[in-house]
This record gives structure tokens, sequence and C-alpha cells, in this order.
């Protein structure tokens, strides 16, 4: 009579190799949801300061809180990885890629808000001519709690910008005056600014951008000059808030001058 004491199946718990999908399935779901979740905190980090629900500060903590979620939510994932690794059963595989794509963007994020802001001067106000800035009129009084100056801050921020942003200098328009301006005030326009004032007498223009994230304020002014039969565009862009803008500023302005080239013609 054959003995099946030894049999492979009977060394085996009953069930091991349903429970064992079963448990790595729900570790991925495990990281796939804490990533979900703390996806949200991070998304609403910012959102939230622009709806004003609480203040930056508040939604920078909720992001550095995110990011160390972010952390949790990778190795939670890897292990799952780990768990349906080729041989493995595979039923929490795509959960498992998932929590972990979105643990890494949580973490690179910052960082690469960390790594910009140290590439860049620690300054906010930005300007086409360090020398002689333009100057707000209009926007002032809109900005009379912000914590920022309206004031530029000198050859101490005007060196710095040189070093960080050689690039930024003035737009010599092969246009008269009055039709520089048009051109102007139709990019800043374009570039979905809130106009402030658009006073063509003295060739000043001032708006207003919010970010899109935590919905800074950043204010605006463009100077026109004429110079013979051309005229010299000039543009201020300034923080209400922050000591560093991680060099939204400079993107501003090269964005916006990029804007008026192309309308030459």
């Amino acid at each position: 009579m054959e003995d099946r004491s030894l049999s492979p199946a009977s060394t085996t718990p009953a069930g091991t190799f349903e429970k064992r999908p079963r448990r790595v399935s729900r570790l991925a779901l495990a990281a796939a949801l804490l990533a979900a979740t703390v996806a949200l905190v991070g998304v609403f980090a910012g959102f939230g300061s622009r709806w004003g629900w609480w203040t930056f500060r508040t939604g920078f903590t909720l992001l550095g809180w995110a990011a160390y979620g972010g952390v949790a939510v990778a190795l939670l994932s890897v292990l799952a990885l780990y768990r349906v690794r080729p041989g493995a059963p595979r039923r929490g595989l795509p959960l498992a890629l998932v929590g972990l794509i979105v643990g890494l963007v949580l973490v690179v994020i910052p960082w690469q808000w960390r790594t910009r802001a140290q590439s860049v001067p620690p300054i906010h106000d930005i300007t086409t001519d360090v020398e002689n800035p333009p100057l707000f009129v209009a926007v002032a009084p809109l900005r009379a709690d912000a914590p920022n100056p309206i004031e530029y801050g000198g050859p101490e921020v005007a060196a710095q910008q040189r070093e960080g942003y050689p690039d930024i200098r003035p737009l010599v328009l092969d246009l008269p005056k009055e039709q520089a301006f048009e051109r102007a005030l139709d990019a800043a326009r374009e570039m979905g600014w809130e106009i402030v004032d658009a006073n063509a007498a003295d060739g000043r223009i001032e708006a207003t951008d919010q970010t899109f994230w935590f919905g800074f304020k950043d204010d605006v002014v463009i100077r026109l000059t004429p110079a013979a039969d051309r005229t010299i565009l000039d543009v201020r862009s300034l923080s209400r808030i922050g000591g560093s803008d991680v060099g939204t500023n400079a993107g501003r302005i090269r964005k916006y001058l990029d804007e008026v080239r192309e309308r030459r013609g």
C-alpha cells in the first residue's frame, strides 16, 4: 500500500499559497492608500494656503510632513515589490508600483525646491535695471501690509542679481514709445496678469501675478523709455512675502520679455 505520509502536499499548510498572494496584495494596497493620503496632504498644503484655509507657513509644514510620508510610502512600496518579485505571486504588483511612484514624487518635489533655492540668490526683487529700477505707484497701496518693502534693496541686492541672473537686462524695441506701450500691454495681458494700471503718458504698466500652487502674490511694473526712434523696456518683479523667491521673479521676467519679442513684426 502506498505511503503518502511524506507527500509534499501533506507537508504544506493548507491555504498557504492562497494566503500569501492575499497578504502581498494587502501590503501593496496599504502602500497605495497611504500614498494617496499623503499625496492629498501635499496637494492641499499649497491650495489650502491659496484658498485662505491656513497660512503659507502651515502649508510648508504640511508639505514637509507629506515629504516624510513619501519616504514611508516608498519604503513600504519597496517591501511590497520585494514580495512580488519574479517567482512570487504577483497580485499586488500594480498597486505597489503606484505607491512607489507617488512616494518618490512626494520626496522629489521638495528636494528639487531645496536644490533650486540653493542654486539661486536668496532675493525676491528682480529688475532689468538694477541702477535705476522702475518704481511702483498704483501698486503701492496694495502692498500696505506686505512684509517685503516696496523700496529696492540697493547695491547688495543688485550684486546678487548680477551674479545669479546676468541675462536679466533691458529690452530695446525698434518702435516709438506709443507702439511699444501697446505691445508691452498686450504681452502683459497675455501673461494672465491682473492689470492694476496702464499709464500710456508715463509709459508705465503695473500688474499683479499669483503663483499657481500656494497663491503667492507678486507685483510687476513695466517702464518704457523713449530713445530716439526706439524704446527701452524695463521690468521689475517683486514678491510680497518670502525672503527668497526660488527664481520665480526672474523666470517671470524672462517669460514676459520672450512674449514681447514674439510680438515683433
